[in-house]
């Protein structure tokens, strides 16, 4: 029963609510209060009757038995006694988040019962209420602030409330009574913002909706409405530059209107003039959240729209023309005013779109935009630029990356300096968002319109940007803004793609002086970055243009030398700043003209007057850093830094490069008092006494032996050594000291290095006695020299060792460190062995001893550990830990295998030497297969970095010993294969490994193999995992097709070793050779665009010294086939395995066509059926030449069937030029040609046109016969019924070929009857279609095919080319342009101009080579700006979002709800309550009234109930409406709707996508559910979002953002009516039976 009609009818009894009534109702209802909460309605009732009583407690005469009584006791009592202690256990959520019905509307109802009892009694109750809530609250509050700044919530201290929104419910309602009474609001206000601050979404959320309101004077109050208005903003406005945006807007959005934007006369707050507004809309236009941007568009929109209303003069409280007004009003020009607003707030909603073709045509909009910013003649300007920095902001975390990119595209052409930016606030915007999205590297990408190898559009235009922007920004600013881009570009990390073209950007802002110490070191932070990129090519360039930048901005006169030279060190030496490039000649001149400019050094004395500076640094910092203290410390047994050698050595070169250059006489002439010898001689000194000085401590020793190798290693130049006379001098100088560097590293190495550090010194020795000998084989070799001296007793000493028994029986460190040493020696002496063969050391006794002793054995022996103590905690002797010692005694073994190697290459030359038939050592002995079961042991237990002499040995035994040892060989392979393997992610030891393992598995003992054998088997299984492992990993296809042509063909060879007779075992293998010349896999996007960066910067050349300090990689996909074709170019068809190899290839490939024209895939432009057949007919145009006559009448049918296939033009062209070539080099063939015309012409169709298209080239296929009279003839008839054919197309081939063929017999001068028969039919022909070139398409096509490359400026004999094959054919054919080869690749690999070569590289004719790409490929230009029209109008834009006034409430109107609740002999038993009050068409409004009615919807709630009037409703509703109730609730009364629905247990539900919104698959409906539905194109207004309890989202898997608004609610109502059916036990299926 309804409990007012209950209260009611107790009143009328009598029965008034005295002390006895309210307990007895009281007592009721808690009946049952055991088994559960009360019953909601009960407490309504209660509540109803408590509201009856009259001011003090009494009650209202209702009646006879109304008496007045004394109450509060019984009051207090109901609330503290009965409702507070329920409202304290009670929760409005559930798990998961989800509210409780019935516990929901039990609390409002307690609430309600418990604010009813509060306004009876005393102020007592009340303060007493508030102070329980108002503790819960500030303990919640302090909980969660804490929980903030600590980053982890911790417990509440005894909370006396189960649920914190409980305790704001209980605010909620006795706020106004607080406010009333004036009972704790000056603690209720900060609590409540502090709550909304820090608190859950939930509580935030209950704040703005609840509490605040109702501390919100009710309009007619006494109190005045500012004041809370003013303390709540007073309160808030600094929370957007504390990172609480989306909270501000979240109060700000909930709060009405016309209290924040006041249009009293005398209203004091009007946040229209606070700038703190303005900041924080255009944060919140930012926010990553989309929820938050709503927001603040609603504030935008609604002060904009308040703003025209009014037409007001509003500005900021700053002045007008102040740089600081965000936003101002003039009501002269209200009408510009708002549609600069309008096209700004269109232009901000449609950025939240992500299709891209929306978004373009709104760019416009922003430049006229733009213009508004330039202030008039009166100083003033309508539109502050900085809310265009929002919209590009906006624009640039946009999730689709071509608008991120077009944005950035105008961003960077619209010449900001034009307009008045904030010079602050444009330098942050450039350093913050405009380089994040510079760091997307596909933004980098070639233009359609541009060639392979060109600068990308971005670069150029970023470069542009830079420069003018710096040359225009105020002075004062450009030190700052350079500072701040630079250190953004240190605080990021970068691809390698950006970092490169940001770095060539700035290279080209002018000189000026900018950076200091801290520039420098920000600059050496992004060169860090750099490192980490796999890129060497590419981080090598960054690095020269950071280098040139810093030479650039560096203002001298605030850095040191010292600080130069420690940015120099950051830049590696193998990869940009190499010695005799043009950066490093760039650099000594920057050197020398600042030479007295820099800061002096602190504590410098003065300079003298005929010295650099320079020269002055250097000497002293080669003086410090030789100088050593007298003890050498704890550290003394590290070897020192290689960071301070590496400098030291660099600036040396520096210095003597710049005294060199610039000197007017020379300084390097011999003479101890020049600048070099100054420099070389504290080193010098060094390295004399290093065996003389019996005290020399050995770290002075080190760093000189360290500074020596560091400027051997870097002093070479890429000029001509002969003219280098720095490298002169400086050999000269190690000359001077060889004797000494030599008897101290052999005395070290054989008897002193003891320790485990010592280990990092044997490294040291070696290194420099490699560079020492690298020195002396320029300068030649003597007989017997010291370095005989040296080697020979470094290798006796070093056997003696390994040789030598322990006797002591224990292991001790420094023998087993002695042992490592020595075999790190002797690898040495192998390696020098090899490595200089004109040095002869293999005659040396020496050596020959340590070949024998090589392969006695035993292999794979394991350096054992040293004893340890255990009360050092496993420490060895010297202190170390003995955790490293497995990597040294893996570098033992591979050390010992580095000699095995040595020997077994030295026997393997031997034997195929025919001037030595003297070798040492016998066939079985390196064929043992025991040596090659040690491998196998090796690839076991040595690490995978490790393994590369272990398969270099495997190279030598492996053909030996296949034959014999099967089985073994296999095994072999596997587990190399394993290993080549593990290294896939070690781009370092990855490709030497591989390349390695190719030489094992393919070499030419076993390319011979043939048969079903076991290492055959294994040959094809390798080469498919090579083959699978290229498609994913560039550039490993090369290794294996560079070997293979190695090892088949000497005139491509370069290896050593080659066997003459080794290319029988090519055809073994065509099947691997077609895959080369068909290989090319499809790249991805970035792997494309790094490959275009790549050859960029190669064709730069020496501008980037990149390109000679780095070596080229040879990685390239392309480069599979530019072998295989240069393989394919030095085949001479004469010889007899040349040509069986040719004409089993050609087969192979005519047989892949074949089956690639029956395959069912896909043919169409680029797709990799084009492609493989493109490069097929490719292949086969480079191989005729080669091809014989007789072989050629075995095809030729064969390339006539393949021109009636179904060819792409790239294609066609290509089998075109195939058969002309055919017919011009064999007339003989000519004959077969002139049946391809008498097919069936329904089963040709326009495939004719292809053998057309070859007569057109008549006069070169006839120009070596002598029956070109006869063969004309034959062409005239075989052409003139073609020109007849009912195909457009075929025509019009028909006659261009009858034009050619004519010209051909009148310039031949042919008579005979039959010509003169056809001359008049020919002739009309001809004239006819000359005609049509005046008028229509037909002329114009005429026109086109004559003017077409392959029949104007193509020339089949003098363009035969492989640049015209493989560049200029695919250019003009609409090939990707991933299957241009350019010329130059060609000549990169390897030289083709031998005179073995059947083809040439380039081709000499400029006609074919100048066509414009553009004249013949019809590309998309991408978007322009300036073919958009410019046009402001709203017309010319796909409006996504409609005019937001229409759905501004008007406040004067009164709350009308009107309910129409009909039955028409039906009922639904739902709970569903569908609101589309904000939906304006009158289709979608029909459709959900269908789709309600069919889901049995309760109600469907619309803005106007005569909508079901409108022919377009009842066209999709089919009469739903007169079965289902539909209710009127207009937009502007939503909120009380919504308020009251909330009180009846309703869970509101809207459909909006928010960063808490649930899936709608995950989220469980409640029974009683208001689903709010929003407005087409807005969705749900900002400042109804804050009333939803809950926002679920529907999954989507495509582009487009929403779905139909009809549609979103139907999925919703679908899914509610499943679940509910499913909770009742009732299936889909059971109920569609049932209705």
């Amino acid at each position: 029963m309804n409990p007012l009609l209950v209260a009611d009818l107790l009143l009328r009894l009598g029965h008034g609510p005295c002390p006895s009534t309210l307990w007895g109702l009281c007592r009721w209802c808690r009946e049952g209060e055991d088994s559960g909460p009360p019953d909601a309605d009960r407490v309504d009732m209660l509540r109803l009757l408590v509201e009856t009583l009259g001011p003090g407690g009494q009650c209202e005469s209702r009646g006879p038995a109304a008496q007045p009584a004394d109450l509060p006791s019984c009051l207090r009592d109901l609330a503290a006694g009965w409702c507070l202690p329920l409202l304290r256990g009670l929760r409005l959520e559930g798990p998961g988040g989800q509210f409780q019905e019935p516990g929901r509307r039990l609390v409002h109802s307690l609430c309600a019962l418990l604010q009813a009892c509060c306004r009876q009694a005393p102020p007592a109750l009340l303060q007493d209420i508030a102070a329980s809530s108002l503790r819960e609250l500030r303990s919640y509050t302090r909980e969660r602030g804490r929980a903030g700044s600590l980053g982890g919530r911790e417990e509440p201290q005894s909370p006396e409330y189960s649920d914190i929104q409980v305790a704001i419910e209980v605010l909620v309602k006795t706020a106004p009574l607080l406010q009333e009474r004036g009972i704790g609001t000056e603690e209720l206000l900060p609590l409540t913002l502090s709550a909304l601050k820090v608190g859950e979404d939930s509580v935030a959320s209950r704040m703005v909706t609840g509490l605040i309101p109702a501390l919100l004077p009710k309009p007619g109050s006494s109190l005045h409405k500012s004041l809370t208005i003013q303390h709540i903003w007073d309160g808030v406005k600094l929370w957007g530059k504390s990172g609480s945006v989306s909270r501000l807007l979240l109060l700000l959005s909930s709060l009405p209107p016309h209290l924040l934007l006041c249009t009293g006369e005398r209203s004091p707050l009007d946040l229209r003039t606070c700038p703190e507004f303005w900041e924080v809309v255009q944060r919140g236009l930012v926010q990553p959240d989309s929820l938050s941007r709503k927001r603040a568009m609603y504030l935008l929109k609604r002060a904009v729209d308040a703003s025209n209303t009014l037409k007001s003069e509003i500005c900021s409280e700053h002045q007008a023309e102040s740089d600081t007004c965000l936003f101002w009003w003039s009501g002269e020009k209200s009408k510009q005013l708002v549609q600069l607003w309008e096209n700004y707030i269109l232009i901000m909603e449609i950025l939240e779109e992500n299709q891209v073709h929306v978004i373009r045509p709104i760019l416009p909009r922003l430049k006229s935009l733009m213009d508004a910013t330039v202030y008039n003649d009166q100083g003033h300007a309508l539109f502050h630029t900085s809310w265009l920095l929002c919209a590009y902001k906006r624009m640039f975390e946009s999730e689709n990356k071509t608008a991120m990119k077009e944005g950035l595209f105008q961003f960077l052409d619209l010449g900001v300096m034009k307009y008045p930016f904030r010079t602050q606030e444009l330098c942050e915007f450039i350093c913050g968002p405009v380089m994040d999205v510079l760091s997307e590297s596909t933004f980098y990408s070639r233009s359609p319109d541009q060639v392979i190898g060109s600068c990308p559009v971005l670069a150029e235009k970023l470069q542009t940007f830079f420069v003018d922007f710096v040359e225009n920004v105020p002075e004062e600013f450009k030190g700052d803004f350079l500072m701040k881009l630079i250190k953004s570009m240190a605080a990021k990390h970068w691809c390698a793609i950006p970092i490169l073209f940001i770095s060539r950007a700035l290279v080209h802002i002018p000189s000026r002086k900018t950076w200091g110490v801290e520039g420098l070191h920000a600059l050496r932070e992004v060169i860090r970055c750099t490192m980490t990129n796999h890129q060497v090519l590419l981080r090598g360039a960054a690095q020269c243009y950071l280098l040139q930048t810093a030479m650039h901005l560096t203002n001298v006169e605030k850095v040191t030398l010292s600080d130069i030279s420690n940015f120099l060190v950051s830049i590696r030496t193998e990869e940009a700043l190499t010695r005799g490039t043009k950066l490093w000649m760039e650099l000594c001149v920057w050197l020398h003209s600042n030479d007295r400019k820099f800061r002096p050094e602190e504590g410098a004395t003065e300079m003298p007057v005929k010295r650099s500076a320079l020269s002055v640094y250097v000497q002293n910092l080669v003086e410090q850093y030789m100088k050593v203290p007298a003890t050498e410390g704890e550290n003394a047994s590290f070897v020192p830094d290689w960071f301070e050698a590496q400098l030291v050595a660099r600036m040396i070169l520096l210095a003597a490069d710049v005294e060199e250059q610039y000197s007017t006489e020379s300084v390097l002439d011999s003479g101890d008092r020049k600048p070099l010898a100054c420099f070389l001689h504290p080193l010098t000194d060094a390295l004399w006494k290093l065996n003389t000085h019996a005290y020399l401590p050995v770290l002075k020793a080190d760093k000189s032996l360290q500074l020596l190798l560091k400027l051997l290693e870097t002093s070479p130049s890429k000029q001509d050594i002969t003219k280098d006379r720095v490298l002169n001098v400086l050999r000269q100088c190690v000359m001077s000291s060889l004797e000494q560097v030599l008897e101290y590293t052999l005395r070290r190495l054989t008897s002193e290095l003891q320790t485990v550090l010592d280990l990092d010194r044997c490294c040291l020795y070696l290194a420099v006695m490699s560079e020492i000998v690298k020195t002396l084989s320029t300068r030649g070799w003597t007989r017997g020299s010291c370095i005989w001296n040296y080697i020979s007793s470094l290798t006796q000493v070093s056997i003696q060792y390994l040789q030598a028994p322990n006797d002591d029986g224990v292991l001790k460190l420094g023998r087993q460190i002695q042992m490592v040493v020595a075999r790190a020696s002797l690898a040495w002496v192998c390696k020098i062995t090899a490595q200089y063969p004109e040095l002869q050391l293999d005659s040396l006794e020496a050596v020959k001893t340590l070949v024998r002793s090589i392969l006695i054995g035993p292999f794979n022996q394991n350096l054992e550990k040293p004893v340890c103590s255990k009360q050092d905690n496993g420490l060895l002797e010297d202190g170390s830990s003995a955790q490293g010692w497995g990597r040294i005694s893996a570098q033992y073994v591979h050390d010992q295998w580095a000699c095995t190697y040595f020997v077994l290459n030295k026997f393997e030359q031997s034997s195929e030497s025919a001037a030595n038939k003297r070798c040492e050592l016998s066939l079985p002995v390196v064929g043992n297969p025991a040596l090659l079961g040690a491998c196998i042991e090796a690839l076991n237990i040595v690490p995978s970095d490790q393994v590369l002499p272990v398969l270099q040995c495997m190279k030598i035994l492996v053909p030996k010993l296949y034959r014999l040892e099967e089985s073994l060989c296999v095994k072999s392979l596997d587990l190399a294969w394993k290993t080549v393997l593990d290294l896939n992610s070690n781009q370092l030891h990855f490709w030497p490994t591989l390349s390695a393992y190719i030489q094992i598995a393919f070499h030419h003992q076993l390319l011979s193999v043939t048969g079903e054998c076991a290492i055959g088997i294994k040959m094809k299984e390798i080469t498919n995992k090579l083959l699978e492992m290229s498609q994913t990993k560039t550039g490993v296809f090369n290794v294996l097709i560079t070997h293979c042509c190695q090892t088949w063909l000497p005139a491509v060879c370069t290896a050593k070793g080659f066997v003459p007779d080794s290319f029988a075992s090519a055809e073994n293998h065509v099947d691997l050779f077609v895959e080369a010349c068909l290989f090319g896999p499809v790249f991805r996007k970035d792997q494309r665009l790094i490959q275009d960066v790549h050859i960029h910067i190669e064709l730069l050349g020496g501008e980037c010294a990149a390109n000679r300090a780095t070596e080229y990689e040879n990685r390239d996909d392309q480069t599979v086939r530019i072998w295989a074709i240069n393989f394919l170019c030095q085949l001479n068809g004469s010889n007899s395995l040349h040509k069986k190899f040719i004409e089993t290839l050609v087969s192979k490939l005519f047989e892949k066509d074949e089956e690639l024209r029956k395959s069912k895939g896909r043919y169409y432009v680029n797709s990799m059926l084009h492609r493989l057949k493109n490069r097929i007919w490719q292949t086969l145009l480079v191989l005729l030449p080669q091809m014989g006559q007789v072989f050629l009448s075995s095809i030729i049918e064969t390339v006539y069937q393949s021109g009636f296939s179904d060819n792409q033009a790239s294609v066609k062209y290509l089998i075109e030029w195939f058969i002309i070539l055919i017919l011009q080099k064999y007339p003989e063939f000519i004959d077969s040609f002139w049946q391809c015309f008498s097919y069936n012409p329904e089963s040709t169709k326009t495939s004719i046109c292809t053998f057309l298209a070859v007569l057109v080239h008549i006069n070169v296929i006839l120009k070596n016969t002598s029956k070109k009279d006869q063969y004309l003839k034959k062409a005239l008839s075989v052409i003139l019924p073609w020109c007849l054919n009912h195909n457009f197309s075929v025509r019009l081939y028909a006659l261009l070929a009858l034009q050619q063929v004519w010209e051909a017999c009148l310039l031949s001068k042919l008579e005979s009857k039959e010509l003169q028969f056809m001359a008049p039919i020919i002739e009309s022909c001809l004239e006819q279609v000359g005609h049509q070139q005046i008028t229509g398409n037909a002329g114009k096509n005429w026109q086109r095919i004559q003017d077409h490359f392959f029949f104007g400026k193509f020339q089949p004999l003098e363009d035969y080319s492989l640049e015209t094959i493989f560049y200029i054919f695919p250019s003009l054919s609409d090939v990707i342009e991933d299957e241009w080869i350019p010329a130059w690749k060609f000549n990169r690999v390897v030289d083709l101009h031998s005179s073995s070569s059947s083809i040439k590289v380039f081709n000499p004719r400029n006609p074919i080579c100048d066509v414009k790409l553009i004249d013949w490929i019809q590309r998309d230009k991408g978007y322009d700006p300036a073919e958009v029209d410019q046009d402001t109008e709203w017309t010319d834009v796909q409006k996504k979002i409609m005019p937001w006034k229409n759905s501004i409430p008007d406040q004067d109107l009164e709350l009308m709800c009107q309910e129409r609740t009909t039955k028409f002999g039906k009922s639904s038993n739902s709970s569903l309550i569908i609101v589309a009050s904000l939906i304006d068409k009158p289709t979608n409004l029909g459709g959900l009234c269908r789709t309600c009615e069919i889901f049995g919807a309760s109600a469907l709630v619309v803005n106007n109930v005569h909508c079901v009037n409108d022919k377009q409703f009842q066209a999709l509703s089919v009469s739903a409406e007169q079965w289902l109730p539909v209710i009127e609730v207009r937009p502007t009364q939503l909120v009380e709707y919504l308020q009251r629905k909330k009180t009846e247990g309703y869970t509101i539900i809207g459909v909006e996508q928010t960063a808490n919104s649930h899936n709608l698959v995950q989220y469980s409906f409640p029974e009683k559910t208001l689903l709010l539905l929003g407005n087409e194109r807005e969705g749900i207004p900002a400042n109804l979002i804050q009333h939803l309890d809950v926002c679920v989202e529907i999954p989507q898997c495509g582009i487009i953002r929403s779905l139909n608004v009809h549609v979103s609610g139907a999925l919703l109502m679908w899914e509610y009516t499943r679940q509910q059916l499913m909770k009742q036990g009732v299936g889909p299926e059971t109920a569609t039976a049932q209705k």
